[in-house]
């Protein structure tokens, strides 16, 4: 509706934006740097981030830019993955019937991956989203797909993906062992006020439009909100770009931002 109405081509801040469309900040691009590193030399990367802070955006970047003729990449999200269900999934990706009992899925991984890099030539990059809901027993066994040929060798490339709360968990005595193991830590922060403004630009440009839609007051108004979260900038966004459609509105002010913020935003 409001598209229309901007003389959009696109709808911006939606999460099917390209990922060469989506701004392209310090942080990201050495996230990304890091995580290519990662992938390259079969390592071990634990992500984290606030709720909303980009880190499926980074992941999906980082995806795009690995070589399909180099690489393996499979992605697992689960609020409740198990061991087995990991080895199912990942058996699934590679085009495998996996084995009844865990154990013997868990050995047909091993011999799959092995193939995967010495037959085929590629290198098996294993992304698990949601990774601070992962139970005790599941991390417990990252340990042990880590410790494969006594330390010598990985078999893969493995990148947990959690909210900031996995930091704590992993500080925990009992993960000390897995802690140890990680190659590559980063904490990707919230965007800060420059960004921001940025951030809805880029997108308002991705979607066809050149002109400033948003004053520096309405965009000062969706930091205090958003705090930088890109989730919460989308939403702000798109309510805004809605309400200023429907009263035939051009240019979003901060009065605008703070009466959607408290009639939308503040229950």
């Amino acid at each position: 509706m409001f598209e229309q109405y901007f003389n959009l081509t696109k709808t911006p801040f939606t999460r099917d934006i390209p990922e060469n469309e989506l701004l392209n900040t310090v942080e990201i691009e050495e996230l990304c740097g890091r995580l290519e590193y990662v992938a390259r030399n079969r390592l071990f990367a634990v992500v984290t981030g606030d709720v909303g802070s980009g880190k499926t955006t980074a992941i999906r970047k980082l995806v795009s830019n690995l070589d399909n003729n180099r690489y393996r990449v499979m992605y697992i999200s689960d609020s409740a993955l198990t061991p087995r269900n990991f080895y199912w999934e990942v058996l699934n990706q590679l085009g495998c019937e996996a084995k009844f009992y865990r154990s013997d899925a868990k050995r047909q991984l091993t011999r799959e991956l092995t193939n995967l890099i010495e037959i085929h030539k590629k290198i098996p990059v294993i992304i698990v989203d949601e990774a601070h809901l992962l139970t005790r027993e599941m991390l417990e066994e990252v340990r042990f797909l880590l410790n494969s040929k006594m330390d010598s060798y990985n078999p893969m490339s493995l990148i947990l993906v959690g909210q900031s709360e996995l930091k704590d968990v992993l500080k925990k005595q009992i993960y000390e062992a897995i802690c140890q193991r990680i190659d590559i830590r980063y904490h990707l922060s919230a965007y800060d006020r420059q960004q921001t403004g940025e951030y809805i630009k880029k997108h308002l440009e991705y979607a066809g439009e050149t002109r400033d839609i948003f004053t520096d007051k309405a965009v000062n108004e969706i930091y205090e909100y958003a705090h930088g979260v890109a989730r919460k900038i989308n939403k702000v966004c798109t309510a805004s770009l809605m309400h200023a459609a429907q009263r035939q509105v051009k240019l979003i002010d901060d009065h605008m931002i703070r009466l959607i913020i408290e009639e939308e935003f503040s229950w």
